[in-house]
């Protein structure tokens, strides 16, 4: 099974070439395109528009999902779902669908684990495996796409905020989201899509280049290098004054303004000193902060921030004319954080 084709790797250009080396005219890559995008069908036997002996060759050689789900959990209240997949060769990831008031959001892994090692992130603590191919990450999108269908409801955002550091998997997540922008698929603009990142300077200067302008999330935790360099340690090889500085070139390339994840944790970056040093970090940045209380995990001690605490930090901000909101954490319940249900199940 792992040397079959995997479908949703390609692009309709690629499908194009595959099928018109398959002796088929080139609009037949179209017509599998959207079966699998589009119609969310992955029998070859039910892509009844194509000829008998392209389904067989299909059924043969290729392949239109590389994850298998092993567990789901949804929260209590219903909004939230988790899911744990299988991959080909036996590695798991998850992916998690967050049901809002007008939004239905998918949160996607990139990587097999993590090499950044954050101290509080579940997955940092498993260690890094592999990058995800790009047919794992559109597949994470397809599986939700087609639950929802079930239900007549359709995904509306993508954010890559799961598992791993996306844009140390570039090439692979730029390739998936530009298949699932394709309007022959699901066409998911680009405006739906967000990227979020440590803090990989390159990666985000790069991003600034791209012809679709997706949005930029920096898990920021931290306004000075010291206390940084602790929380998320790549801040030792990109500091604070190049990210800023990467983040100023995205905002003014793209006019879209950065979104800068604070996770809350009790006593360690949640003090009025620390508020007021984010307000001077950021001033004049087109940007927003969004506050979160820290998801606890088993491998970390740390707690997240009370109320009260979470409030006056925000009331700094505000003060300081930096735009936020305090997020509520969500799916607590059924383990939400990126890793905690993998690190469970791997034991």
């Amino acid at each position: 099974m792992a040397d079959r084709l995997q479908l949703t790797d390609l692009s309709v250009e690629q499908l194009t070439s595959w099928v018109t080396n398959q002796g088929e005219p080139s609009y037949r890559a179209t017509q599998l395109f959207e079966w699998i995008h589009r119609s969310l069908v992955f029998d070859f036997g039910a892509m009844t528009n194509l000829p008998l002996s392209l389904r067989q060759t299909l059924a043969d050689v290729a392949s239109a999902q590389s994850l298998v789900p092993l567990e789901a959990l949804t929260s209590a209240n219903g909004l939230t779902t988790k899911t744990l997949f299988r991959l080909r060769d036996g590695e798991t990831i998850e992916a998690v669908l967050m049901r809002y008031e007008s939004r239905r959001t998918v949160c996607i892994s990139s990587q097999v684990g993590c090499a950044i090692g954050c101290p509080f992130c579940a997955t940092g603590q498993s260690g890094f495996k592999r990058n995800l191919y790009t047919s794992e990450i559109v597949d994470q999108v397809l599986y939700y796409a087609q639950q929802l269908k079930v239900q007549e409801e359709s995904i509306t955002n993508v954010v890559f905020m799961g598992m791993g550091e996306p844009l140390a998997n570039y090439d692979a997540t730029w390739h998936a989201i530009r298949i699932l922008n394709d309007r022959r698929g699901i066409g998911l603009g680009a405006r739906r899509f967000t990227i979020s990142t440590v803090g990989l300077v390159p990666g985000i200067r790069r991003l600034a280049q791209e012809r679709l302008t997706v949005g930029l999330a920096v898990s920021l935790h931290a306004a000075n290098d010291k206390l940084r360099d602790r929380l998320v340690p790549v801040n030792r090889r990109y500091p604070l004054s190049e990210l800023i500085a990467a983040c100023q070139e995205y905002a003014g390339r793209t006019g879209r303004r950065v979104s800068f994840e604070y996770a809350l944790i009790q006593g360690v970056n949640d003090g009025p000193e620390q508020a007021t040093e984010l307000g001077h970090l950021l001033r004049g940045l087109l940007c927003h902060v969004n506050l979160i209380p820290l998801n606890p995990t088993e491998g970390c001690d740390d707690q997240p921030s009370d109320r009260r605490r979470m409030i006056s930090f925000r009331r700094t901000l505000t003060r300081m004319g930096i735009g936020n909101t305090m997020r509520l954490a969500r799916g607590v319940d059924i383990q939400a954080g990126c890793g905690q249900l993998r690190s469970r199940y791997c034991g």
